[in-house]
């Protein structure tokens, strides 16, 4: 696959009612934001199972099948599964993946899966590699096209080679959450493993738009409420970093969140970011910016 920098991230487009919601959507913000990421050139769709519990697939392919112009690729998740009373568990065990994989075509109304990603990997290795090669299985059956992983660490990564290719790996990767850097990225990079970074924007810390205000008043069905990056003692830090961020944006006539996804591309083993959007008008924030790229020197300033 050829991906372009930028692609568009689904999360929010599930709406709120479940564990990981960002609250309250409006399903036609969310195929408006689409088309417009689309209009702009954008060439690739981020979502998962989980998402909205089955609801943000469903949208995605309510926005492609009004979309007129070519098929961007579609790239989902599987391994977190919910109940009929909402709540979210997880399971890569082989026939869990193979219904959930079932799930996703009908929801997305497509005969074969452009990349299919292991959401998280197991507590255990061993129900890792059961999921991976069911993935591969999958590709095999042609059922998927290509297959990645999300959150796994080297040594996961390298378990899972020894089954079939890594085509991909999806990690959290921004200014707030730069563990990968040591080990895992040098991997992907020698491996030939693409990146897609998730939350460049550190989940909207690095956007310009996030105090401390606005942190504490996050409803209780925004996930964000409850995670500490959005807490002290982190929130001072994090804000820190955006306020560097907002800098430079300002002195380059840009969005803060094209200068937070910017910083995690000059990262040579990153092939793309995902950017979520909640609405057309932050679509057109961030991605006409997709081939910006920082100096030295302002990204010196914003690692302060």
């Amino acid at each position: 696959m050829r991906i372009t920098r930028f692609g568009f991230g689904a999360w929010a487009a599930g709406g709120g009612g479940w564990q990981f919601g960002w609250s309250t959507q409006d399903d036609a913000d969310s195929v408006a934001a689409i088309h417009r990421a689309l209009e702009l050139g954008i060439n690739w769709i981020d979502t998962a199972a989980v998402y909205g519990l089955g609801h943000s697939e469903e949208i995605v392919a309510q926005a492609l099948a009004a979309w007129k112009g070519s098929r961007p690729y579609v790239f989902t998740k599987c391994g977190m599964i919910w109940n009929e009373n909402r709540e979210v568990d997880y399971s890569l065990r082989a026939d869990s993946i193979r219904q959930e994989c079932e799930k996703s075509l009908k929801r997305l109304n497509t005969e074969v899966i452009d990349l299919y990603q292991i959401h998280w990997p197991a507590d255990d290795l061993p129900e890792t590699q059961e999921g991976w090669a069911t993935l591969a299985a999958l590709q095999k059956e042609g059922k998927v096209r290509w297959i990645g992983a999300s959150n796994f660490s080297r040594e996961e990564l390298q378990a899972a080679q020894l089954i079939a290719p890594v085509t991909s790996l999806q990690p959290p990767y921004s200014l707030i959450r730069r563990d990968i850097e040591s080990s895992v990225l040098p991997f992907c990079k020698e491996q030939g493993i693409g990146v897609i970074a998730y939350s460049p924007m550190g989940s909207g810390l690095l956007t310009g738009a996030m105090t401390r205000e606005r942190a504490a008043k996050l409803p209780p069905d925004d996930w964000r409420s409850k995670n500490p990056e959005f807490q002290e003692p982190k929130l001072s830090q994090n804000l820190l970093f955006a306020g560097r961020v907002k800098s430079v944006a300002e002195r380059r006539g840009v969005s803060a969140g094209a200068v937070a996804a910017a910083w995690t591309l000059q990262n040579p083993a990153v092939t793309g970011a995902i950017i979520g959007s909640r609405n057309a008008r932050q679509v057109e924030e961030i991605f006409p910016h997709a081939d910006l790229t920082l100096t030295p020197e302002e990204i010196t300033e914003i690692i302060g």
